[in-house]
């Protein structure tokens, strides 16, 4: 007989899809399917809503239909209640996706007897699981079942039983519980519900509320064990599973253009990469928000998308100052392709910032992403806090290949950490701008601290803020140095006055020498003409011996003869 290898036999845990944004996610697949699974917490911790939006996304997306079973709330408050998150509770129950069902449990009924059962609330149960034929069940909460019990040994009694019929009707279930006194539940539920056990918390520090999910044990799964902050708003439940991501995202070898054409020639003339993330820091009035500003303008120019978190001013300020340096903005926005998300830091803490963040950009999908500025996240959370919630954002959008600009505040001169919330050395690309006072003014410099994976400039240039955009002013070496400004345009003007005097003093040199190659080439023609003068005179006379000769030797000849004829014969 052969023997058949065990782990040919091993099937994974089967899971149901929760539904809940990040949930899934964290959990590797949702929920054990057909078991229970406990979600305690304190009051106000957001129980109900979760099992709420489980038993809604089973319905509407899963084609699993659900009971919600409460204890507490009546079925009208309850669907008043979630009506604000976009469920509309009745109309599934008249669709037979849903059934809700409200159990009242009055402590001043209950006779704590041997007899004592749940026999009851398994009938009522099983028929609402059959009339719609329920995959998916909420029990809301189970302390209000056993409030009038105190006999620990009916209790447990009647919990294991009551876990056991769930298994057997092969439903998946949502059993809520109150946190406990130093315990997860005041009767010690998640010594029963042993498969899987989440935690909610809701914390308040500084005055500042926090929101956090946690997965205590996961029978047979493997999941994250870190707090994952949550966030309830109209969209419903939403966890943000970024915590700690493998550095294996994909990078792109594409470069877009910062909107900037003279800092687009500081890197190799081609600007940033694709889906990298840039921080920008610099002292109050250095510039900050119009380099991202026109940084989101290039981008929806070219058609794509961009959001800009804005923690320091409001949408329509950020519109109106840009228009003092010829960007509008407002077109972009009502084309679609720009969205400001702008509040005070204080509006939440760090976490339900983080989260707040993710759901927009899941929405929006964007190609940019702006935050201006990070600093102001101190006001509520240490550097090392923001340095950690930033490290995750980084992660975040670097593993959706979405481009992100940081802006910083510096509060000197001095470069280091605490200038730029520890982030400089997470980013791929970092722009430092810096005052340069000099002759009773004060001027804006900048250069690139680093830029990862590119040739870049390593030269201080001028940082120019006109009504026309931003420019850079290449460097201008004076006699003493760099010079900006005022000192730059002086100096520029000297020189240039200096070109003219130059150029004037070249031109009246070469009409003097002009002069004198006339008069030269005159006094050269005039000797020339004597020349040849002296030269006609001395060959009139050397012609006229010559002539001379001529004629008088032809004079003797002819004599000459003359004599010979003359003797007698």
């Amino acid at each position: 007989m052969e023997l058949t290898n065990k782990s040919d036999k091993l099937k994974p845990l089967p899971k149901s899809l929760s539904g809940i944004a990040g949930l899934d996610e964290i959990t590797g697949g949702g929920l054990p399917e057909g078991r229970p699974t406990l979600v305690c917490g304190s009051a106000g911790s957001g129980k109900t809503l979760f099992s709420v939006e489980f038993i809604v996304r089973g319905a509407m997306d899963f084609n699993e239909p659900g009971v919600f079973m409460a204890f507490e709330e009546k079925a009208d408050e309850l669907a008043q209640n979630v009506a604000s998150l976009g469920f509309d509770l009745n109309k599934l129950q008249r669709d037979k996706l849903i059934k809700l069902d409200h159990v009242r449990i009055e402590r001043s009924e209950i006779e704590e007897t041997g007899e004592y059962d749940l026999d009851g609330l398994f009938i009522r149960l099983g028929y609402a699981i059959d009339s719609i034929g329920a995959k998916r069940v909420v029990l809301d909460t189970i302390e209000n079942l056993f409030s009038g019990l105190s006999n620990q040994g009916i209790l447990r009694a009647e919990l294991r039983r009551l876990f056991e019929w769930l298994k057997a009707k092969k439903v998946t279930t949502i059993i809520t519980g109150e946190r406990g006194d130093g315990t997860l539940t005041r009767h010690g539920l998640e010594e029963y519900v042993s498969d899987c056990v989440i935690l909610l918390d809701h914390r308040i520090s500084n005055q500042i509320s926090t929101r956090l999910l946690r997965i205590v044990k996961y029978r047979g799964s493997v999941h994250g064990t870190n707090e994952y902050p949550f966030l309830i708003n109209e969209s419903g439940f939403s966890v943000l599973p970024v915590t700690s991501l493998a550095l294996d995202h994909p990078v792109s070898s594409e470069r877009i253009s910062s909107g900037i054409p003279s800092l687009d020639k500081m890197l190799e003339g081609k600007g940033f990469f694709r889906g990298s993330s840039i921080l920008v820091s610099g002292t109050a009035g250095t510039g900050k928000t119009s380099i991202a500003a026109t940084f989101a303008n290039e981008a929806c120019r070219r058609k794509e998308r961009c959001i800009f978190f804005a923690f320091e001013e409001s949408s329509h300020q950020i519109v109106r100052n840009m228009l003092s340096i010829g960007i509008d903005l407002k077109k972009h926005m009502d084309d679609g392709l720009l969205k400001f998300q702008a509040s005070r830091p204080t509006l939440n803490g760090l976490e339900m910032h983080l989260v707040t963040i993710h759901n927009e950009i899941r929405k929006f999908k964007p190609s940019l992403v702006i935050l201006d500025p990070i600093t102001n996240l101190i006001t509520v959370g240490s550097v090392s806090d923001v340095k950690a919630m930033l490290i995750r954002l980084i992660d975040f959008l670097q593993a959706e290949q979405i481009t992100v600009m940081f802006t910083a505040l510096s509060l000197n001169n001095i470069v280091n950490e605490q200038t730029d919330e520890g982030v400089s050395s997470l980013v791929d690309a970092w722009l430092l701008v810096r005052d340069i006072e000099n002759n009773g003014e004060r001027n804006r410099g900048m250069y690139v601290m680093k830029s990862r994976g590119m040739k870049h400039s390593n030269q201080v240039r001028e940082f120019v803020i006109t009504d026309k955009g931003l420019k850079l002013v290449d460097v201008y070496l004076g006699p003493e140095g760099v010079l900006t400004g005022s000192a730059r345009e002086a100096q520029q003007l000297q020189e240039e006055t200096g070109i003219v005097l130059r150029e004037n003093a070249v031109s009246r040199k070469d009409r003097e020498i002009e002069r004198k190659r006339l008069v030269l080439e005159s006094k050269i023609a005039g000797l020339k003409e004597e020349f040849e003068s002296i030269q006609d005179e001395l060959n009139k006379t050397y012609i006229e011996d010559e002539l001379r000769k001529d004629v008088m030797a032809k004079n003797r000849e002819q004599i000459t003869r003359s004599r010979h004829n003359e003797q007698p014969e």
